[in-house]
């Protein structure tokens, strides 16, 4: 966050960390839609591993001031999908690619991979690798919060039994959005850190469990 002591020392490694997250994340998504039939993603320019197609320059430093932020949501067209658990695994796609950085990350940590940089770059590449692991891991659980606009909604959504979807659905087209931004400003403002307890607890038992 902004005001953390650390925050300029940290930020050039959080940005090369960032911008590979988001980009793998919103790519998972154009990706999938695309193994499942849509091909608006792909007509849009997000079928791109390209950072610029993805990035939202307020929401990218959203995420690296206060700690939230997004990416440009991928279009999609669900009418497209070839069959009902489509807009499942497009959503799971972008959560699942943060996933597999982290894994990626967490074996180059435990390979002895900095050293690889020269003995006198191990501290920046440790340092930057540990950012990236954790980072990937805070997108990952964050996004699979069922509420508002994060992807753990459109996979819940399609888990319920079918009247208990539609309900839920409405509900979170017209208060999911504000549900999630209340839960924000609410822990800006108090400091009570709901959310950020909620993914820290999952983020740092994974991040042990895969450098272990």
């Amino acid at each position: 966050m902004l005001f953390h002591e650390d925050f300029v020392t940290r930020l050039p490694y959080l940005i090369a960390a960032l911008i590979p997250a988001l980009t793998f994340h919103e790519w998972g998504h154009a990706y999938m839609a695309k193994r499942f039939g849509d091909d608006t993603p792909h007509q849009m320019g997000r079928l791109s591993l390209n950072p610029l197609s993805h990035l939202d320059p307020l929401g990218t430093m959203a995420i690296l001031l206060i700690g939230f932020g997004w990416a440009k949501p991928v279009p999609i067209n669900p009418s497209q999908f070839r069959n009902s658990w489509g807009a499942f695994w497009v959503a799971l796609a972008g959560p699942f690619m943060n996933f597999s950085l982290a894994v990626i990350f967490a074996i180059l940590l435990n390979i002895g991979a900095p050293a690889w940089f020269g003995v006198e770059n191990i501290g920046i590449f440790t340092k930057l690798f540990q950012i990236s692991l954790v980072l990937n891991l805070a997108l990952c659980f964050f996004n699979l919060i069922p509420i508002g606009p994060l992807d753990g909604n459109h996979m819940l959504a399609r888990l319920l039994p079918l009247r208990a979807s539609f309900a839920y659905t409405q509900w979170n087209a017209v208060y999911g959005g504000m549900a999630l931004f209340g839960l924000i400003i609410l822990d800006l403002v108090t400091r009570m850190n709901i959310l950020g307890t909620v993914i820290a607890v999952p983020v740092y038992a994974t991040a042990n469990f895969l450098l272990r």
